[in-house]
């Protein structure tokens, strides 16, 4: 069942990775979620995708969905643009773009 969170995971760390947060002020994306006064600065997006992501941790833990899961595994949506990331092959102001077009 941890596959079933798959997406949303990765969503949120390409969330992250494209913040203000990281992109300018050059923290990590865990520092961003961690720190109360950073948090407050990161796109609802992402804060919204943090929440599912939280929900859908919790429902693996749920009893009540033991026998008919925690929702639908892993689709493989977001692998292709997480590795392009990942690995730095990216242009910072086209994903700027990206993230100031969803606030």
């Amino acid at each position: 069942m941890p596959s079933s969170c798959k997406d949303i995971r990765t969503g949120l760390a390409l969330c992250l990775q494209r913040s203000p947060c990281v992109l300018i002020d050059r923290h990590t994306p865990t520092e961003c979620m961690e720190n109360p006064e950073l948090r407050k600065d990161l796109p609802e997006q992402c804060l919204a995708r943090m929440r599912s992501y939280a929900h859908c941790r919790r429902g693996i833990f749920d009893m009540r969905k033991r026998f008919r899961g925690n929702g639908p595994l892993s689709t493989g949506v977001y692998d292709e643009e997480y590795e392009r990331i990942s690995k730095g092959e990216f242009d910072p102001a086209t994903e700027l773009d990206k993230v100031s077009k969803l606030l």
